[in-house]
C-alpha cells in the first residue's frame, strides 16, 4: 500500500501546480509489520553555485572557488566532511508511535444461521494497530527545543528521539503549524549543540546545499547537492506549501525534519517533501519561514496570522464587462465573503472590488495578501472598493487565523 499525493506539474511564475505528478510528503509507515512508503520527505518506517571551475576533476584537488549565501571560500577536500561532523551533532533522529483505528466488518449472529439462511448484517468493529514512522529534526536550543514537520509528529502518541551521541529522550510536541507543516518537539535536556541557522535569502541557484538526517531509517546520512530553484508552490498530499527550496541533494523517506546546510553549514532550509515520480527532486522550508514559526510555537503553541477572510478572483475584461466596469479596470474581485469573518464585520460584499489597501493600489488578489501577510493581527486596515460603479472607503480590523 503506498500513500502518495497525485497532480499536475505546470511551471508559472515559480510555482508547481497542479496535473499528474507525486509529490512525496516522506511519510514512510509501519503497519502491522509491513513498510510503506509515502512520499513527505520524512516519515517513514526503519529499515533493516560555485564559481570557476566546478569539474570533478577541480572538486577532487580541493581547488574550486565555491560562493554560497553572497559569501566566497575555498571548497578543499575536507570541507563537507567537517560540515556534516560539526552539524550533526544538533541534527536528531525522530521515531514515533500512533495507534490508528481501523474499520473491520464482521456479521453479526442471526439465529436464521441455524437453518443455513444467514440472516445477520455486517457491522463495523473498530481494530486498533500501532504505526511506527520514523523522521528528522534539528536542534534549535541548547534546553532541548528540536524543530521538525508537523507531518513527522502531528498525531503520534509517542515520540522517541535519540542524539548523535546515542541518547534517547522522550519527545513532547509544543506547538504544530500545520499550515507551513512544522512542529517543535520538547525533550528534558541540557547543554545541548545548537544548529547555526543561515540567510535562505541570500540563496542562489547553484549553491552548494547538504541535506542530513534518517532516510529509511539510517541516521545522520549526509548527500550533497546544489540549490535547484528558489520560490516554488508544491500541493503535497492535497496540502498547499508555498516559498520552497528546491534542491537536488538526495532526499528520501526520513529526513523531514532534517536541515539543509549551506557551504558555511548554516541551515537555511528545512526538508519538507520530494518529487515521488522524479529523481532529487527535494524541497525545504527556508530559514526566513521556520525561524519565526518556532518562535511563536515556543511562546504560545501556535502561530497567529493576520486575516481577511474572504475568497477573491482576478479581474479580467469580461469580468469587468460583466460588473458594468471599464474594461480596464484592475484589482481583486471579492467572490465570497466568510460568516462572522473580519471581512463581514468590516463591510466587504460580493463583487466588491478591492482597488487599494492602506493607499497601496491592488492590482490582483496576490497584492491583496501580501499586504495582509505583512501586518498583524488586530491592525486596523482602510480598503477602497468598487461597488457597482462607486468608490467606497472600509476600515477592516485584521482578525487571527489558527491553522488546524
Amino acid at each position: 500500500m503506498s500513500l502518495r499525493s497525485t497532480m499536475s506539474l505546470r511551471s508559472r511564475k515559480g510555482k508547481v501546480e497542479a496535473s499528474s505528478l507525486t509529490i512525496g510528503l516522506a511519510l514512510g509507515l509501519v503497519f502491522g509489520g509491513s513498510i510503506t512508503g509515502a512520499y513527505w520527505a520524512g516519515k517513514n518506517s526503519q529499515t533493516g553555485a560555485p564559481a570557476g571551475d566546478t569539474s570533478a576533476a577541480a572538486l577532487s584537488t580541493g581547488s574550486t572557488t565555491a560562493l554560497s549565501a553572497g559569501r566566497a571560500g575555498t571548497l578543499g577536500v575536507e570541507t563537507i566532511a567537517n560540515i556534516a561532523d560539526s552539524a550533526g551533532k544538533a541534527v536528531v533522529n525522530i521515531d514515533t508511535m500512533t495507534v490508528v483505528q481501523l474499520p473491520y466488518f464482521a456479521e453479526t449472529f442471526s439465529p436464521l444461521d441455524f437453518f443455513g439462511f444467514g440472516g445477520g448484517e455486517m457491522v463495523p468493529q473498530p481494530i486498533l494497530q500501532k504505526r511506527r514512522g520514523v523522521g528528522s529534526g534539528l536542534i534549535i536550543r541548547e534546553d532541548g527545543y528540536i524543530l521538525t514537520n508537523n507531518h513527522v509528529v502531528g498525531n503520534a502518541q509517542q515520540i522517541k528521539v535519540s542524539l548523535q551521541d546515542k541518547r534517547t529522550f522522550d519527545g513532547k510536541v509544543i506547538g504544530r503549524d500545520p499550515f507551513t507543516d512544522l512542529a517543535v518537539v520538547k525533550i528534558d535536556a541540557k547543554g545541548l549543540p545548537v544548529s547555526k541557522i543561515g540567510e535562505s535569502k541570500s540563496l542562489r541557484p547553484g549553491d552548494f546545499a547538504i541535506a542530513i538526517g534518517s532516510p529509511l531509517g539510517f541516521d545522520h546520512t549526509v548527500t550533497l547537492g546544489i540549490i535547484s530553484a528558489l520560490g516554488r508552490s508544491i500541493d503535497a498530499e492535497n496540502k498547499p506549501i508555498s516559498n520552497l527550496i528546491q534542491t537536488d541533494a538526495a532526499i528520501n523517506p526520513g529526513n523531514s525534519g532534517g536541515p539543509l546546510l549551506n557551504i558555511n553549514g548554516e541551515v537555511v532550509g528545512v526538508n519538507v517533501a520530494i518529487r515521488g515520480d522524479g529523481q532529487n527532486i527535494g524541497f525545504a522550508i527556508p530559514s526566513e519561514v521556520f525561524s519565526e514559526v518556532s518562535k511563536q510555537l515556543i511562546a504560545q503553541g501556535h502561530v497567529s496570522r493576520p486575516y481577511l477572510g474572504i475568497k477573491m478572483q482576478i479581474m479580467d475584461e469580461a469580468m469587468a464587462q460583466a460588473l458594468g466596469l471599464p474594461p480596464n479596470t484592475k484589482g481583486a474581485l471579492v467572490a465570497q465573503v466568510g460568516q462572522g469573518s473580519p471581512a463581514e464585520e468590516g463591510g466587504l460584499q460580493i463583487q466588491d472590488v478591492i482597488t487599494s489597501i492602506d493607499g497601496q493600489p491592488v492590482k490582483e488578489p496576490e497584492d491583496v495578501r501580501a499586504f495582509v501577510k505583512s501586518k498583524k493581527t488586530g491592525d486596523i486596515v482602510r480598503i477602497a472598493v468598487l461597488r457597482q460603479g462607486s468608490l467606497t472607503s472600509l476600515k477592516v480590523k485584521l482578525g487571527e487565523f489558527k491553522a488546524q
